[in-house]
């Protein structure tokens, strides 16, 4: 049965035969109808770019609309779609679209990767003339057998018809009927066109369609829609891809259709719904104040609230918009879902004077044109020299002000009063910036932001720190304090949470928890120790607590870290007030006096007092009996002495010495090595050579300059073992966490050895406890050790993603990881990259389009191994080997490829399952160690 359809104005021919509809009148054949019943405003406004056409199906002989299983959601202030995350090309224009209702989510999820249908875009380029109110759904309307569209959008296809959105001489056109019309995938010129006319740009288009339109592939672009492309890009709407191409035919996605609209936005005069232009007249306590049209809205501003600038694509902070610039605020229900500032000029004027007298709600002020009243209210923000919140009563009569007065609602309101010179008084918290010791002065940073600096008087006790006196230079960048200010000077200044700070001074008395110090003007304070104080000696290997001298006089001068808790987190020995011998020799002990005598190496007698005090051992025993240790001092036994003045710290029997192999001398046979007291000992080769990884080794194979460990023979003249010290850092090959036992591979990877890691401290690069779980293997560790026993384990940091940006000329380079996180790196070192089997040693050598896996090796120099590549078209994905299948170009090609157990697969910044690839995808797979970990959909 036909029914008319009124104000259309064109003619429809197909197989069937002719159709005229022209006004009021009947159609003059009858052809197959459709039933829309009324569609709700609610469904209606939940189907724009909800997905393909299953969102509304015709299920019934009536053709009776049904909704689909899966609800529509559009954005609101409070949505977020999961699958636009922060920095996607298109996200700026996707939320702005979303929060005007002209895009929306199903789910939660936009699908920006998806193709759009001809039939969804039509229903966006109506929702964007804000024409979709004008849709008739309550009449039955026809349109020919040929010219398929789903049963929704059959009466907004009509309208846009009705519109001159859609030409009917093309899209009637016999070519463009050979399938569904309306579940065709809008092409990039066709939704060209669509975009200009909904503009009413039709006009240029013609005038433009002449002209070739500069792209690449200029040839494949329809002769019709040439002038649309070129009117498209003028506009700065739609933009060419890689190579100068436009890709006309190519399929337009949810993204790119939503970046042209929100684009067009520009190049018309419509208000749209949820959108309000105006000036910030206030942005405090998340709240959003804008003057708009001769009044002041409030808008709430949460978690999800985005903002965007008028001239970027990317993100900018709440912090970047400032109170009385330019914005367009983008919410329902006064509540904030995008904000896009539009002019960062701040719209005041300034007016400048001398504080005068404060009346209530007036300010007086002396100026060059004598004296001026100003009216103020609870909004006004009166800040002191420095910028610090102040009440209007504090400031003081001959204070220099600076006014600020709104220029955008023209009462000139005053919105803030600036004293630029005036007495301060007050107490403040913050945070303290830099301390200038030889200026007395310290820069604080208020909560808002705020910086103000003051000056200290010589002589006065200012500062402490859990209820502790510190000088001003222990003060740290970062700590948070309570400082107090006085006629422009600091009185006093509290830490009440601090960082990490360093104190100097010697080491009174040390225990298992703690240790006491003594500070240059004589002070002693007590820190407790952390749980695992980093210790730093000079020329000794993992030296420990024990290996620290304390003394009342003369123990080590240090410098120790504390972090905000005050404890002991690093010791640093700066230099030792102790004397200290190795390999000496005994001449005497008399046991009477207790009293030592012996030689150093140089042959000069020296004579120390030993008492229950003195560190004794012997054979790796401790003593301490005089008597028991007496016995053993005889005549040319070699001993480690440590003391000060005459008096002995340490006596042990030497057992081992510890140093730097420095020369090795083959025709005498003999090795020099220096000792950590800066001694030299000359001694003959050493009967073994322990060397982690290398069995059998000889002198030889020992390189000068490394740490080294001489093991004594019982007769102390020889050396029994000489153990090689160092690090180093391996590639694990397996772990049993159950034995605790490890193998890393050596050098060239073709051998391995095995590790007993049950004492041997496991940490990250941040020197924090791990467990050996938490280790796999691939994983690099730098392995410390003493010969062939391993001293420490530390994990290392390795980033795996796409080179983001690179400046050779600094040394950096930043990798965006498979999180979507970007890490920055210094190769302040050095560094090695590593491509195809060939090293190079400068960052000049990487592109942004390399993908990577960079690591600093245990030497600190930047290691960059850059991942190999492969273009290749999908075949399918076998689940049971994981595995996907390559299509392939000769016989010989590898056409199998294992994937890693995270293997990164997208297009663009979509994440996407391996069952989403499709036969006949282009992709391009990159590789780390065979398998492949990243793939490319084009």
């Amino acid at each position: 049965m036909a029914d008319e359809i009124t104000n259309i104005e064109i003619q429809i021919s197909h197989r069937e035969g002719n159709i005229e509809l022209s006004g009021p009148k009947r159609l003059k054949r009858t052809v197959q109808s459709y039933s829309v019943k009324a569609v709700s405003a609610v469904l209606a406004g939940a189907m724009v770019l909800g997905g393909a056409g299953a969102a509304f199906a015709d299920n019934s002989s009536t053709g009776a609309s049904v909704a689909a299983a899966t609800p529509q959601t559009a954005a609101t202030a409070s949505g977020i779609f999961s699958d636009v995350k922060t920095g996607f090309w298109a996200e700026k224009h996707i939320y702005k679209l979303a929060t005007q209702g002209i895009v929306v989510g199903n789910n939660g999820l936009f699908r920006p990767g998806d193709s759009v249908t001809q039939q969804e875009a039509v229903l966006m380029a109506l929702r964007f003339m804000k024409l979709q109110g004008n849709v008739n759904t309550s009449n039955e309307v026809a349109l020919p057998n040929d010219f398929v569209v789903t049963n929704y959008y059959k009466p907004y296809v009509i309208l846009a018809f009705q519109q001159g959105l859609l030409d009917k001489t093309t899209e009637m056109a016999a070519d463009n009927l050979k399938s569904s019309w309306g579940e065709r995938k809008a092409s990039r010129e066709w939704v060209a066109e669509l975009l200009i006319r909904a503009l009413g740009q039709s006009a240029s288009a013609s005038a433009a369609a002449s002209r070739p339109t500069g792209f690449a592939d200029d040839a494949k672009v329809s002769a019709n829609k040439r002038g649309y492309i070129n009117t498209a890009v003028e506009l700065g709407l739609a933009n060419g891809l890689t190579g100068n191409r436009f890709d006309p035919q190519g399929a337009v996605t949810r993204a790119q259709l939503a970046t042209f609209f929100s684009r067009a936005e520009g190049h018309n005069t419509l208000e749209y719904d949820n959108t309000f232009k105006g000036t910030v007249s206030s942005l405090k306590d998340g709240k959003l104040g804008l003057y708009s049209n001769g009044s002041t809205l409030e808008f709430t501003l949460n978690a999800n609230t985005a903002y965007f600038t008028s001239t970027s694509e990317n993100r900018i902070s709440l912090n970047e918009i400032q109170p009385y610039t330019k914005v367009t605020v983008i919410g329902a229900t006064y509540s904030a879902a995008y904000v896009e500032l539009t002019d960062p000029a701040v719209q005041v004027e300034q007016a400048e004077g001398v504080f005068t007298k404060l009346t209530p709600g007036i300010i007086w002020v002396d100026s060059a044109n004598g004296y001026d009243q100003y009216p103020y209210d609870a909004g006004t923000a009166f800040l002191d020299v420095n910028g610090t919140v102040i009440q209007p009563a504090s400031i003081t009569a001959g204070s220099k002000l600076t006014l600020l007065r709104e220029t955008f609602t023209g009462s000139r309101k005053v919105v803030k009063v600036q004293v630029t010179s005036g007495i301060v008084n007050k107490t403040a918290k913050g945070t303290v910036q830099s301390v200038d010791t030889a200026a007395k002065s310290i820069a604080f940073k208020n909560a808002d932001g705020t910086v103000e600096t003051f000056k200290w008087e010589e002589g006065t006790t200012l500062f402490s720190s859990q209820s502790s006196i510190i000088q001003p230079a222990e003060l740290k960048a970062g700590a948070a304090v309570s400082y107090t200010i006085k006629d422009n000077t600091i009185r006093s200044v509290e830490v009440t949470s601090g960082v990490e700070r360093v104190v100097k001074g010697f080491i009174y008395e040390l225990t298992d928890s703690t240790i006491v110090y003594q500070k240059s003007d004589g002070t002693r304070e007590v820190n407790l120790l952390a749980a695992t104080p980093a210790i730093v000696i000079p020329n000794a290997v993992s030296p420990v607590i024990g290996d620290l001298i304390a003394d009342k006089t003369g123990g080590d001068n240090v410098q120790l870290t504390l972090n905000s808790s005050d404890q002991v987190i690093k010791v640093e020995v700066l230099s030792r007030q102790i004397e200290q011998y190795a390999a000496a020799t005994v001449v005497d002990y008399n046991t009477k006096t207790q009293y030592l005598t012996f030689t150093d190496n140089n042959g000069k007698a020296h004579v120390v007092k030993m008492d229950e005090k003195t560190k004794m051992s012997y054979g790796g025993l401790i003593t301490t009996s005089l008597t028991t240790m007496g016995s053993r001092l005889v005549e040319n036994r070699k001993i480690d002495v440590t003391s000060i003045n005459e008096r002995a710290m340490s006596v042990e029997l030497t057992t081992k010495y510890s140093g730097t192999l420095t020369a090795i001398n083959t025709s005498a046979r003999t090795i020099v090595f220096k000792l950590g007291n800066g001694q030299l000992l000359t001694m003959s080769y050493p009967q073994a050579i322990e060397m982690f990884g290398k069995s059998g080794a000889v002198i030889t194979d020992v390189p000068l300059n490394v740490p080294v460990t001489a093991v004594l023979a019982s007769n102390q003249e020889l050396i029994s073992v000489l153990r090689v010290n160092g690090s180093s850092q391996f590639e694990i090959a397996t772990i049993n966490a159950g034995t605790n036992k490890m193998t890393v591979k050596l050098e060239g990877g073709s051998n391995s050895s095995e590790l007993n890691l049950v004492n041997v401290p496991l940490t990250n690069e941040a020197g924090q406890k791990i467990a050996l779980t938490e280790l796999k293997a691939g994983d690099f560790v730098n392995l410390g050790f003493d010969g062939s026993t391993p001293l420490s384990l530390q994990s290392v940091k390795q980033v795996a993603g796409q080179v983001t940006a690179v400046d050779a000329a600094a040394g950096t380079f930043t990798v965006k990881d498979y999180t979507g996180a970007s890490q920055p790196f210094t190769a302040g070192s050095g560094v090695r990259i590593l491509r195809d089997g060939v090293t190079t040693n400068a960052l000049s050598g990487l592109t942004t389009a390399d993908r990577v896996l960079a690591r600093k090796d245990a030497s600190g120099v930047m290691i960059i191994s850059v991942f190999s590549q492969l273009n290749r078209t999908f075949a399918r994905y076998e689940s049971a080997t994981n595995e996907i299948l390559t299509k392939r170009a000769t016989l010989n090609d590898n056409y199998k490829f294992g994937l890693a157990p995270n293997v990164y697969i997208h297009q663009g910044d979509t994440t996407l399952p391996v069952q989403s690839l499709k036969e006949n995808d282009n992709i391009i797979m990159y590789f780390n160690n065979g398998k492949v970990v990243e793939i490319v959909k084009q």
